[in-house]
């Protein structure tokens, strides 16, 4: 009876450290490396210090991001199509910065506006088999802390 108390405390535990780290073996999400921070996209909430939430609204936008089909002309680029990849590129660092996407706006966290049209505050390009336009959409606003890229919002 003893051993059955212990293995029923026990797994409760078990399986609170699994959902904590918020993977079992390798789960890959998308990242990107600037300079010596890398930011990432988590699902776990509670550990973001980036909330970013998107909206079909331009009104309701605090940051708009285009997509653009001209790799020269945006601001951050995602191409990992290739045969190569850089995997130590975004390792675990007391400098990371995690970003989550929230389905509602979140403490005044950025809400993102996405299309293909501008006036824009970021222009990204993306072709990937790992990243979404929303997930490179949310790195990027989130790798500036939400703040809106300013030199390029009336081109």
């Amino acid at each position: 009876m003893l051993r059955f108390k212990i293995l029923a405390s026990v797994v409760p535990l078990l399986a609170a450290a699994v959902f904590a780290r918020g993977e079992i073996g390798s789960v890959s999400h998308p990242c990107i490396a600037l300079g010596e921070t890398s930011v990432e996209l988590t699902s776990l909430f509670w550990t973001a210090g980036v909330h970013v939430a998107f909206t079909d609204d331009p009104d309701k936008a605090t940051v708009r991001v285009q997509i653009t089909d001209d790799a020269d002309a945006a601001d951050f680029a995602v191409v990992d199509d290739g045969l190569g990849s850089e995997p130590d590129s975004c390792e675990a660092t007391a400098s990371n910065r995690l970003v989550s996407i929230a389905a509602q706006p979140v403490d005044g966290g950025p809400v993102i506006y996405l299309s293909t049209e501008g006036p824009a505050d970021y222009r990204i390009y993306v072709r990937s088999r790992t990243f979404s336009q929303r997930e490179a959409a949310a790195l990027i606003v989130g790798a500036r802390g939400g703040h809106r890229h300013l030199h390029a919002a009336s081109l």
